[in-house]
This record gives C-alpha cells, sequence and structure tokens, in this order.
C-alpha cells in the first residue's frame, strides 16, 4: 500500500516577503505579495487577513485593492523565495528519500516501505512531526494532505488548508477513499477547470456524488471517451502516478505522439509550446536551471532527429526555453519537410538555481521573465495546471 504525503508551504510568497522585511512587510496586516499599488499584474499570494476581504491569487491587483484598500503590496522576494524552497527541501529528505517538487511551495513524499523506520506510526503522526520540524528549523508552516497516491493527497491537503478551515493535516486512510471524494466538488479535483465544470453542470454534475450516479457509458455518451475515463478514475480516487525525485544529470523530457501525423509547422509549433510549458514548470518546481535545449522529431517514416544548443548561462524562464526549442525546430523542418508523428523536448545541463545576482547580470533572461514564470506557477499550482496557458495552446476541455 503507497504511502503518499504532499506536503504545503501556507501562504508562502508572504510568509517569505514578512521574514526578509519585517520592518516593512512583516508589519504588515494586510498583505498583497506580486507588485505594486500602480501595477498592472496578479496578485501571487495573498494574506489570510486580505483572504477575508475576497482577494485571491491571480486576482488582478487593481481589483484585489479595491476589495482591500488598506493592503500593503510588496514585490515578490524571488531569490529570498528559492532559498527557502530550497532549506524546505532538504529537511523534507531528512524524512523520504523520495522528494518531489510540484512547485517552489509543494512537494511530494513517498513513504511507502518506511513503515519499520518509523516503528509502525500512523501517516498523521509522521506528517505531524515533519510540520513541528519545519515550523522549528524554517519558521514557516506547511499543510500536509496524505494517501494512498498523488491525487488524494493533493486534494487532501487542500482541504487540510487553513484558507479552507482546515487544521493543517488531513490524511485519508486506505480504505476511505470513496468517503472522502463523495464530500467534495469536481471542482475540488485537480485539472476540472472552470469551463470543464460548466460544461458538467449542463449535465447536472456539480459533485462527485453526482458523477457517481452514472455508469461510464453514460459520461462517454456526454464527453469524449478520453475525458469520460479521466473523469471516471478521479472521481473513484484512481491515480497511478508515481513520486520521482529528478537527478541533474538525467534532464527532463517531455514528448507526445499524435494520433494522426501532423503535417503543417503551425500544429507542430503548438504542440512543442505545450511540451515546453510542462517542462520548464517542472524544472521550476524542482528549483532548477537548465542551459541546453533539444528537440527531438520523429518522421511519418519512424526516422527520428534532433537538436540542442547549450546556451551561455543558465535560463528558467518559458520565453527563453520557447524561443531556441522554436529555431532548433524551424532547423529541422527546413532540412525534412515532412509529416510530423512526434515531438519532444529536453532539458538538460541542470543545476540548482543560483541565489546571486548572476543570472540578473549574464542571462539573456530578464528579471520580468523569471518573476512572470514564477507567478505563473504560482497560480497553477493553486488552481490546477491548466489555470493559466499560453494563448498557442487551444485548451481541450
Amino acid at each position: 500500500m503507497r504511502r503518499i504525503l504532499l506536503a504545503d508551504a501556507d501562504a508562502f510568497y508572504v510568509a517569505v516577503a514578512r521574514a526578509v522585511d519585517p520592518d516593512g512587510a512583516g508589519k504588515a496586516a494586510l498583505l498583497i505579495v506580486g507588485g505594486s499599488r500602480e501595477s498592472r499584474g496578479v496578485v501571487c499570494s495573498a494574506s489570510y487577513e486580505t483572504r477575508k476581504f475576497g482577494v485571491r491569487s491571480a486576482m488582478p491587483i487593481a481589483r484585489a485593492l479595491r476589495l482591500c484598500p488598506d493592503a500593503v503590496c510588496v514585490p515578490i522576494p524571488f531569490k529570498a523565495c528559492l532559498q527557502k524552497s530550497g532549506e524546505i527541501r532538504e529537511l523534507l529528505h531528512e524524512f523520504s528519500p523520495i522528494v518531489e517538487g510540484a512547485s517552489i511551495d509543494e512537494w511530494y513524499l513517498d513513504l511507502t516501505g518506511t513503515e519499520g523506520v518509523y516503528h509502525h506510526e500512523p501517516l498523521e503522526t509522521t506528517a505531524q512531526r515533519i510540520r513541528s520540524r519545519l515550523r522549528e528549523a524554517t519558521g514557516l508552516t506547511l499543510s500536509i494532505g496524505g494517501g494512498t497516491n498523488k491525487l488524494i493527497a493533493k486534494m487532501a491537503v487542500d482541504r487540510a488548508k487553513p484558507s479552507r478551515g482546515g487544521v493543517g493535516i488531513l490524511i485519508i486512510e486506505p480504505g476511505s477513499e470513496q468517503d472522502f471524494l463523495r464530500s467534495c466538488t469536481l471542482a475540488d479535483i485537480p485539472l476540472v477547470g472552470p469551463k470543464f465544470q460548466a460544461r458538467l453542470a449542463q449535465r447536472g454534475l456539480i459533485t462527485v456524488e453526482d458523477v457517481l450516479r452514472h455508469d461510464l457509458a453514460a459520461l462517454e455518451r456526454w464527453m469524449s471517451k478520453r475525458e469520460a475515463q479521466w473523469l471516471w478514475n478521479r472521481v473513484h480516487g484512481r491515480d497511478a502516478g508515481d513520486v520521482f525525485h529528478r537527478t541533474m544529470n538525467r534532464g527532463i523530457s517531455r514528448d507526445e505522439t499524435f494520433g494522426k501525423d501532423l503535417q503543417e509547422d503551425p500544429d507542430i509549433e503548438r504542440e512543442l509550446l505545450r511540451l515546453v510549458t510542462r517542462a520548464a514548470a517542472d524544472m521550476r518546481g524542482d528549483g532548477l536551471t537548465a542551459r541546453t535545449v533539444a528537440v527531438r522529431l520523429r518522421d511519418w517514416d519512424f526516422k527520428t532527429r534532433s537538436a540542442q544548443r547549450t546556451l551561455p548561462e543558465p535560463v528558467v524562464s518559458d520565453r527563453v526555453i520557447l524561443r531556441v526549442a522554436h529555431e532548433l525546430l524551424a532547423s529541422l523542418r527546413h532540412a525534412r519537410r515532412v509529416p510530423a508523428r512526434l515531438v519532444g523536448v529536453r532539458l538538460s545541463g541542470l543545476a540548482k538555481a543560483p541565489l546571486t545576482d548572476q543570472l540578473v547580470i549574464l542571462s539573456e533572461e530578464t528579471e520580468r521573465d523569471r518573476g512572470l514564470a514564477r507567478a505563473i506557477d504560482r497560480v497553477r499550482g493553486k488552481f490546477g495546471a491548466k489555470s493559466i496557458l499560453p494563448g498557442g495552446i487551444v485548451e481541450e476541455k
């Protein structure tokens, strides 16, 4: 039986901002992180005090200030956040050999097979010790959810958070997954975004219980078979995803095999955009940078070709990685313009994200590039991977 935990730092950016500026942000009772009062951007993180006024992550800052005029806006302290994220990750390794970064402030831990190490104590007790250790060492608080897979752990931690009225820890015991899921709405399931929710609501499907009243065949009449099977697995608490630790020398790869060969460049470029978005977000979630970008094509006749480029300095942002990937794809297509069966992207030359100004001085990336990328990561971490997508990606749901 798998034993999975998800540790999620509470109001991470707000907590770090208060810690690094005790005379400014630290004393602010009402705090918004993500820009200034003149900013046109969005809220990256809001203190629990401002949330009582309806302020939420991903909300335009102008709207947030209309809801809470007395709020203090501060920029995101990215260097301090990266440092604190690294500290938390190292501490989590004290409890599990396998720690996977889901974002800069979320980490999955796989405790499967460690029962003897922890003298068969309940998973909740282990979670309490992790929470106490992290607070003592970093001054930050974590909410922890747990269960038999990553899906259940993610939904449990969302319910455990103080912003949801939770007490910081929620462990769903083996065999009780279905009872837990029956208490959830479909909006509580990761990746069930607003558009998909609206489509489901047209069929009277608002809660998990609503879906469970129907069989898989009924769902397949109302949506594509792929969507129906995906939703069916989620409402039954099924998730085969593993928790894994990416090693630096292995790199991060994402690829897609098409159901029908793609001939036109815009179609292939759209799939490349989707893959770069996923790979770059995963890399940042692990607190890493990359220097080498590679693109792979498999043509209709199964001939596989690739091209790569190593940059002078490490990068983290979608914009730079995508620009290089587009140029590599263009060179491959120019050499042989035939229908494509597969496209892939790989990021390598991985290293820990530095905490100095080296990236700012030497890299072609700008501070705005990195700030925008991590702000988007934060929103996706809270509202699902598809809550913010590049304009070139057509949302299927």
